[in-house]
């Protein structure tokens, strides 16, 4: 699947990883609409089964997953050399949280209910910045 980045490098690879398949399938759609590719993954194992071998432009995040929560897969996914600086985006229903998923490496956070086309736009901006520090070598 990484060769799919390689070879349309414009169009954005997006990860899911959230056990509400509601929310799973509503983000997925949207971003697909959008020319996106989107894979979803049902728990935090999965995501980072998915986040290793896709090696996606950005990752969107649940924090309260059953056998590997969210602060589990954002802890792995800046340990590692592979997924250290894939962009994160947590969406979460989780309160009064937002400090500490920033402090353990989520480069923005969103609270659920989020609308697919606010999500949308965050994980662009993020993309944009990603791009233009590539380019400064930051």
């Amino acid at each position: 699947m990484s060769s799919l980045r390689r070879s349309e490098p414009d169009v954005p690879i997006v990860l899911i990883v959230d056990d509400d398949a509601d929310a799973r399938r509503m983000y997925a759609d949207y971003l697909r609409v959008k020319g996106w590719v989107a894979f979803t993954a049902l728990d935090g194992r999965a995501g980072l089964d998915k986040a290793a071998g896709l090696t996606p432009s950005a990752i969107v995040l649940d924090l309260a997953m059953p056998r590997v929560d969210g602060w589990t897969v954002l802890n792995r996914l800046r340990d590692s050399s592979w997924t250290a600086r894939i962009p994160v985006v947590v969406v979460s229903a989780v309160p009064d949280v937002r400090d500490e998923a920033f402090r353990a490496g989520c480069d923005a956070y969103l609270m659920k209910p989020c609308p697919p086309d606010v999500l949308w736009h965050q994980l662009r901006a993020l993309l944009r910045l990603e791009a233009f520090a590539s380019h400064q070598h930051v």
